[in-house]
């Protein structure tokens, strides 16, 4: 037997040059697919080129590189296979062809179908990329927070019309009437997502009302962060454990919220204990060296106030408020620290001491005899006792 009667040999409806030839074109796009995908990506690149800089190419390959892979892939696979007598032209597929033809011909559709929702969601990100780095430089944080929400949407409408695609086109089901169908059943779809729904009615009335931004510092109950992303649903916060914290939108504008960021000044409020041994010249010393070291300090307003405030149980309390023109955590710490010190310094120099929490017992030797009761009634007073006060 020739090499010619070899090809010619037919095996399952297919010579083997028909077999050799799809091999070959399977195999050449297997090897050149990662070329071919680097071309394709600068040719969709001008396609984008006006709105961004030509600096963004490699991160636009790096992107598209993979989902175009796949489906350059797919297309010498299509090509493959019409080369064989296995055509895979949806007009010849018929409801009485064998079950393992249609079935993967259905899979093969489905597989394209995703490569290219694949494709034009990394073209997404892309676009959202560019807006990212445009909203980065303006003054406004509003666009921060509106170029990642409106990326999500259209990702999401992206597979949603995918997902229909995928209907109409694999399965062969009726999109419109499945679209009319879920009119009638919307009411019990809306119960069934009502949380969902709440939470992307309030991410839109944050988008509104704007009670904050992204890289505002916000305090919502006891949790107290940096917003980082405001999505469909939740909110990501930074902590100052540095955690990272999803809320859902519904209890961001539910809840009291206080933006911290909008503070003009930080403010430090607390009370220092002396003793009861401490005199009222001390205190007035104490009192105004420490109102004028508050009043002097560099980062403070002119609203600080020191004063006498109570008498309590185990100390004489002295009032410590004041504000501090900073939003930054580490450096308000910093300067409460500072002006911590210098108030020690001041009740130390005036000779007083800081209290806490004592008992004292004084013992009382009485001579009160005990009573001693007669028969009228009458008592009278019998030997000494001690009487513990």
């Amino acid at each position: 037997m020739n090499w010619r009667e070899i090809l010619e040999y037919q095996f399952l409806g297919n010579t083997v040059t028909e077999y050799l030839i799809s091999a070959g074109i399977l195999l050449f796009g297997f090897i050149f697919k990662t070329v071919l995908s680097k071309i394709v990506s600068s040719i969709l690149f001008k396609l984008v080129k006006r709105f961004s800089h030509e600096d963004n190419l490699p991160e636009f390959r790096r992107l598209l590189i993979k989902p175009l892979e796949v489906l350059l892939f797919l297309v010498f696979l299509y090509l493959a296979f019409q080369v064989l007598d296995y055509p895979l032209d949806p007009s010849d597929l018929r409801k009485n062809d064998p079950f393992l033809k249609t079935f993967m011909f259905r899979t093969y559709q489905v597989f394209v179908i995703v490569a290219l929702g694949w494709v034009i969601l990394r073209f997404v990100d892309f676009i959202g990329l560019i807006f990212k780095h445009r909203a980065e430089k303006t003054s406004s944080k509003l666009d921060d927070q509106l170029v990642p929400f409106f990326k999500d949407f259209s990702k999401v409408m992206v597979v949603i019309f995918a997902f229909l695609i995928m209907l109409g086109a694999v399965f062969d089901v009726n999109v419109a009437g499945l679209v009319a169908g879920l009119g009638v059943g919307g009411l019990a779809l809306a119960f069934a997502a009502k949380e969902s729904l709440e939470n992307l009615l309030a991410s839109f009335t944050i988008f509104l009302d704007q009670p904050f931004v992204v890289g505002d510092l916000v305090q919502v109950g006891e949790l107290i962060g940096v917003v980082e992303k405001i999505g469909f649903r939740s909110t990501r916060i930074r902590t100052l454990e540095k955690s990272f914290v999803t809320l859902p939108n519904k209890h961001m504008i539910d809840k009291p919220l206080d933006n911290l960021t909008l503070r003009t000044f930080r403010r430090a409020k607390f009370d220092i204990n002396l003793t009861y041994d401490t005199t009222s010249e001390q205190i007035r010393a104490i009192t105004r060296d420490i109102q004028e070291f508050i009043d002097s300090h560099p980062r403070t307003n002119q609203e600080g106030r020191i004063r006498f405030l109570s008498l309590g149980a185990h100390s004489k309390d002295i009032m410590i408020l004041y504000f501090v023109d900073t939003m930054d955590w580490n450096e308000f710490i910093d300067i409460k620290e500072e002006i911590n010190f210098k108030i020690v310094e001041i009740v130390e120099r005036h000779g007083a001491d800081f209290a806490f929490p004592t008992q004292t017992l004084y013992l009382q030797r009485n001579a009160i005899p005990p009573k001693k009761y007669s028969a009228s009634g009458e008592h009278s007073y019998l030997g000494t006792q001690t009487d513990l006060k």
